[in-house]
């Protein structure tokens, strides 16, 4: 018997309305679109995917699924890791990948305007040959869109300097949850006018509602950057320059991390013959940069760097950088894995990491940590076997250690990846209890009925 939704409305009817091509419905391609990266988070089978092509049929999307009482989940490339794209029971995925134009790039303003599904990379690359620059540089740079890191205001690398997606986020246009269109923000240098919403919908990921369009902020293209690479034979000794570097406030466009664990698992997968307990890559793109890769150099040395080596050709300092980008691949080749991302003041990296070791050794799992210590952003990866009932159990022990501790040294549950499902009850500890109300208060203003991305971010409140 077709299912019935909260209006009396019948799933085949409702999806009936939309164009033809926008409804996939066979269990095999559906299938694809059930859940992102992240490991041992809840999914389910979703009942169908929509892949509209204009802000109006995303519009009618969200409308048909209301009327057939489903709930909505919005997803962009699938790269994320924090289990926000995961179809939970009773839904339908919006996928945004037919909504991938570049709609503008506007040198004089320095403003590009593009639709949620722009591969991240595609548009550096666009706004590149015009002598414009835009910074945010995720990971999944190569496969994840610009919708996806609005929504969960991804970093990566450049943070230390550039800051992350939200900063560069100007105006959105997003259809709400009754099928209204709105449009937030601004395309001028300066505006304040009424309520910031576009910095509400930034992080929002997919609960408030969903993305159509977004305006970006630009900037001049830098110089190539110098690159320095620093190794170490004692994890504390790496930290003595990270703090020394952030202390002395020198200009740094980047600031790595990776410990012995991570470069045992990217030397064994790269052979490129690290042999360290520790590794600093850090760049600068300054004009004149031979100042600042000096002093680089010196505080490393200082703080008892084993070897360091620096180049100011682009070239050889991205393949210098090829160990930092290996980390995730060489660490997936160890096993099962469950990735963390939690953010700490800077003077707390060494004790982080430190502490992630006692974790490891305590759960006698192998866990590889690298991230950006130039703004405390970690990612903690710990390797299991999802075969065996115990190790799965330690892993979540570990995490739930890890995560833990973060809070303890002052820091946050997630700094760039998101809460997701995987940390919506993480949130509740990290937040206070009015803040925590009034989270709950702005989600039922957006979306009173509770069908964006149910179950994300934000945990159900108990009963009574």
């Amino acid at each position: 018997m077709p299912r019935r939704g909260g209006q009396g409305t019948t799933l085949t009817s409702a999806l009936g309305r939309l164009p033809a091509e926008v409804v996939q419905t066979d269990p095999d391609v559906v299938a694809g679109f059930a859940h992102d990266e992240a490991q041992l988070v809840e999914r389910a089978m979703p009942v169908a995917v929509l892949s509209p092509r204009t802000t109006r049929e995303v519009a009618a999307c969200v409308v048909a699924a209301d009327e057939a009482g489903l709930a909505v989940v919005t997803r962009g490339a699938g790269t994320g890791l924090a289990g926000g794209a995961n179809a939970p029971a009773g839904s339908v995925v919006l996928s945004t990948r037919r909504l991938d134009r570049i709609l503008s790039i506007d040198v004089e303003e320095r403003v590009a305007v593009v639709q949620p599904g722009v591969i991240t990379a595609d548009l550096r690359t666009a706004v590149a040959e015009v002598g414009l620059f835009y910074p945010p540089d995720p990971g999944s740079v190569a496969i994840s869109t610009i919708g996806g890191n609005v929504a969960t205001n991804a970093g990566g690398m450049c943070c230390v300097k550039y800051g992350v997606t939200g900063d560069y986020v100007l105006g959105l246009e997003a259809v709400l949850a009754d099928g209204r269109v709105m449009r937030t923000g601004r395309r001028t240098v300066k505006g304040v006018a009424g309520y910031d919403l576009t910095s509400l919908l930034v992080g929002s990921e997919g609960t408030l509602g969903v993305i159509t369009e977004v305006t970006l902020r630009l900037r001049p293209a830098p110089p190539p950057p110098s690159t320095v690479v620093a190794t170490f034979a004692d994890l504390q000794d790496a930290g003595r320059a990270v703090e020394r570097l952030s202390a002395d406030a020198i200009d740094l466009s980047m600031l790595e991390l990776l410990d012995a664990t991570t470069l045992a698992a990217v030397d064994a997968h790269t052979h490129m013959g690290i042999d360290a307990a520790a590794m600093l890559l850090v760049q600068t793109d300054l004009p004149e940069a031979q100042t600042t890769v000096e002093a680089v150099r010196r505080i490393c040395d200082a703080s008892g760097a084993v070897d360091v080596a620096l180049t100011s050709d682009a070239a050889e300092g991205a393949q210098l950088l090829e160990a930092r980008r290996q980390a995730l691949p060489a660490l997936e080749r160890l096993g099962d894995w469950l990735l963390d991302d939690v953010c700490v003041p800077r003077r707390a990296v060494v004790d982080l990491v430190t502490g992630i070791q006692r974790v490891a050794a305590d759960e006698d799992l192998r866990i590889g940590v690298f991230g950006h210590a130039g703004d405390g952003n970690m990612h903690p990866t710990i390797i299991f076997d999802r075969r065996d009932p115990a190790d799965v159990a330690a892993a979540h022990r570990a995490f739930d250690a890890i995560t833990a501790l973060a809070l303890e040294l002052g820091g946050t549950v997630t700094g760039e990846h998101g809460v997701g499902r995987l940390k919506s009850g993480w949130l509740t500890r990290e937040l206070d209890p009015v803040a925590l109300d009034v989270h709950h208060a702005v989600k039922a203003a957006f979306d009173p009925a509770g069908r964006l991305n149910p179950g994300n971010v934000l945990s159900p409140r108990p009963e009574g």
